[in-house]
């Protein structure tokens, strides 16, 4: 999403624990002539996530979009989660939404134009494979969104949410590893397989641009059909 972002002429600016990655990124976009830099930044706590969104308007100012997909997927059997895992999975996947929404949207609303996508998942609308705190946390994101739609309607700000299905992707390394699992997940899609990133590449790209002023409040499920029975 970032990379199809900086490639339709934002100036990207992208947030992550890992510096290589980062650097890595920023480096194949400004060899294509975008402009992109890299924040080295833990959202993992409260005083994590002020630092992150001060240092993220060093490079190109007051961001007029904001994509958050930062996200940590603990899941234990349900009796065994922690306190730990809780406060972990809540403050990464919803605190930190909710924090640079608010460090971000006032700005937006003055200059008039603004954009909040938040990174949903199927299990904020249905539980299976056991959803645990991460799936309550993507259905306090899916709130989130709602309330944020609400409260900067009518400022040209709006707030969605993007609905994947199941991404190949780092954050989903454990669950990759049971192959019957990943292929009974494919099956239950209408397209046939599980969702690769540059899947949303076209949705991020929409969500972020003018195209999309009267879409706000809503949820948009870029999952292949699962989410359709």
């Amino acid at each position: 999403m970032a990379t199809a972002l900086a490639r339709a002429g934002a100036a990207t600016v992208i947030v992550a624990r890992g510096e290589d990655r980062i650097d890595d990124t920023v480096r194949e976009l400004t060899d294509a002539g975008c402009r992109a830099a890299g924040v080295v930044g833990d959202l993992g706590t409260r005083a994590g996530i002020r630092a992150a969104a001060d240092a993220a308007t060093v490079p190109f100012g007051e961001p007029d979009i904001l994509v958050n997909s930062a996200g940590i997927n603990i899941r234990p059997p349900f009796a065994e989660i922690s306190d730990d895992d809780w406060d972990a999975t809540m403050t990464v996947n919803a605190l930190a939404p909710f924090l640079l929404g608010q460090r971000y949207a006032p700005g937006m609303a003055e200059r008039g134009y603004g954009r909040l996508i938040h990174i949903s998942s199927q299990q904020a609308h249905r539980a299976f494979v056991g959803s645990g705190v991460y799936g309550v946390s993507k259905g306090a994101v899916e709130s989130l969104m709602r309330s944020e739609a609400e409260a900067w309607g009518g400022t040209g700000v709006t707030s969605n949410t993007l609905v994947p299905g199941f991404a190949l992707t780092p954050l989903n390394a454990r669950l990759q590893e049971d192959a019957e699992k990943v292929a009974a997940l494919a099956a239950r899609t209408m397209i046939g397989r599980n969702s690769l990133p540059a899947d949303f590449a076209g949705a991020a790209v929409f969500l972020a641009g003018a195209g999309s002023a009267y879409v706000t409040g809503h949820s948009l499920f870029v999952d292949g059909g699962l989410s359709a029975h």
